[in-house]
């Protein structure tokens, strides 16, 4: 019997035993952000774009529904639309944005251009209570909250009446409390909107009448079960690349399997200082997981020659990477352990999201270095990929319950393609390495002023450009790094991190004192939207 005949389609769906909202997707660029404050909640949250909504409601069969916001106008011809089967099968409906104004005209209210658009940050206030403001906003108060509308509500649907209004929307909060439907014209899911997470959770639990069941305790045991029935008696070769998420996979499925995995990790030339160490360190001689060590820089490196485009470096990476791969599965076989049947590899709820976008989107670009869309035929292999329904903080939040060490659980984000897109312009093993000692020197400071965990991303950058400095009593014409760190909460949105001066000024005289072709530091103070925060 093969691995794949095993296979058991009921313990295919950790979701299936848990309480689940359903999200669907107009194309906010803060769509994940509801998933999150969902998750929150102990609730499992999917997103689906609308046009998929209907097949999923019906195949989930969630206890709740939200609508999300979308650049669309629903006076358009064309206009995205709820399925009705949604609005007329009896379950909790909250709207966002757009997601109350579909909601509205689909019912029979009116949606009109807005005269007074709202864009950031506005006053709402209560004029009248409901489930959604129990023990957060009261009656008469004014509240704090982020729009980013053009159309407003201007007639309600039978059955609706108004709760708030602000300035721009007169109608910005409407309940119907008999068939629990509730909108809203601002953004809940913002961290701008200090009350929101509480009127989300009022939805969740007081409204869907939800208790939460989702913990990371109860997923660990769920995914070992899942991929034993996917995998077998098969075998798995995961894909290591020193990150947070691979590593929790490759623990997870340790777990699940034993000896039937082998980690590959590649060398490929741009990891940061002492990278490859450490990866070795804690899975050969810590958790005594079969590794296979692949000096693969001088490939990679060489066919990166020349190479300056940010999405060609991540193609071309990706592409190597399966090669790689390939030719480790072959190389398993040939020593008589038996074929390998599947590749795992690190895969995060937000790459699916993203390669599954409703408009086609970005993320054929920012995930381009994911396979979340399959392997090439030839390899003949099936991906594994354990946390594909996991957010960033969830995976980390699983690697505690799997005991992964903190110096790992908690390290900032590094992308597959590494120091390629943080070395803009063409790639050399000079560059990489002076990049290697800047970004290990600015780490080093970080963790000494006791900010690293505060931080949830910070690196260095070696700009394609030279500039002319003096050094003592000499001319230099060395590079310029850059230098970025943001906060974040979820790894979607980020804000630079306001560094004092005194950090800055004796980080930038140790880079350019300690490493050799460096004479100028300068740091970025770019906040990032939702989407890729990594600087290329």
């Amino acid at each position: 019997m093969t691995a794949q005949s095993q296979t058991n389609p009921a313990a295919m769906d950790i979701a299936a035993a848990h309480e689940k909202i359903l999200i669907v997707d107009f194309g906010s660029q803060v769509t994940q952000l509801i998933a999150r404050r969902v998750r929150e909640e102990g609730v499992y949250s999917e997103i689906v774009p609308f046009q998929k909504a209907e097949a999923a409601f019906r195949e989930m069969k969630p206890r709740g529904v939200i609508l999300s916001g979308g650049p669309a106008s629903v006076l358009d011809a064309d206009a995205p639309a709820a399925p009705m089967t949604i609005l007329t099968a009896g379950v909790p409906v909250l709207g966002i944005c757009y997601g109350e104004q579909t909601m509205a005209q689909q019912l029979g209210g009116t949606v009109e251009a807005g005269h007074h658009r709202e864009f950031g940050r506005a006053a709402i206030e209560v004029i009248d209570d409901c489930a959604l403001f129990d023990g957060v906003w009261e009656k008469g108060g004014s509240y704090d909250v982020w729009m980013s509308h053009g159309d407003r509500v201007t007639r309600l649907p039978q059955g609706f009446r108004a709760v708030a209004r602000a300035q721009g929307s007169p109608i910005s909060v409407i309940a119907d409390d008999t068939r629990k439907f509730y909108a809203m014209q601002f953004h809940p899911e913002v961290a701008h909107t200090p009350d929101g997470a509480r009127l989300l959770r009022n939805f969740v639990r007081k409204v869907v009448g939800l208790k939460g069941d989702w913990t990371m305790r109860a997923f660990r045991a769920e995914a070992v079960e899942k991929i034993r029935a996917q995998v077998g008696s098969g075998r798995v070769i995961c894909g290591l690349s020193g990150g947070v998420d691979s590593s929790v996979a490759a623990i997870l499925i340790h777990e699940a399997i034993g000896e039937q995995l082998t980690c590959v990790f590649v060398d490929h030339g741009m990891l940061r200082k002492d990278e490859a160490k450490s990866v070795v360190d804690l899975f050969r001689h810590h958790y005594n997981i079969p590794l296979v060590h692949v000096d693969a820089s001088q490939q990679f490196l060489g066919e990166l020659d020349g190479v300056t485009d940010p999405e060609a470096k991540r193609k071309t990476i990706g592409r190597l990477f399966i090669d790689v791969f390939e030719a480790e599965a072959k190389k398993i076989a040939a020593l008589g352990k038996g074929s390998a049947d599947f590749l795992a590899q690190g895969t995060l709820y937000p790459d699916v999201i993203e390669s599954v976008s409703f408009t086609g989107g970005p993320s054929v670009t920012i995930k381009s270095h994911h396979n979340v869309g399959g392997l090439p035929a030839r390899m003949n292999m099936q991906l594994v990929e354990p946390l594909r329904e996991l957010f960033k903080d969830e995976v980390r939040a699983l690697g505690r319950e799997l005991g992964l060490p903190d110096v790992f659980v908690g390290r900032h984000p590094f992308p597959g393609p590494g120091l390629a897109i943080r070395c803009p312009g063409v790639i050399t093993r000079e560059k990489l390495d002076i990049l290697r000692e800047a970004d290990a020197i600015y780490i080093d400071q970080i963790r000494k002023a006791g900010l690293y965990d505060v931080i949830w991303q910070a690196f260095a950058v070696l700009l394609p450009v030279k500039t002319v400095g003096v050094m003592g009593d000499s001319r230099t014409y060395d590079y310029v790094v850059g230098l970025r760190a943001v906060t974040s909460t979820d790894g979607m949105t980020a804000d630079f991190y306001p560094f004092d001066m005194k950090f800055l000024g004796q980080t930038a005289t140790r880079i350019i004192n300690e490493v050799r072709g460096v004479n100028r530091v300068v740091y970025d103070v770019t906040s990032k939207p939702p989407g890729t925060i990594e600087w290329e």
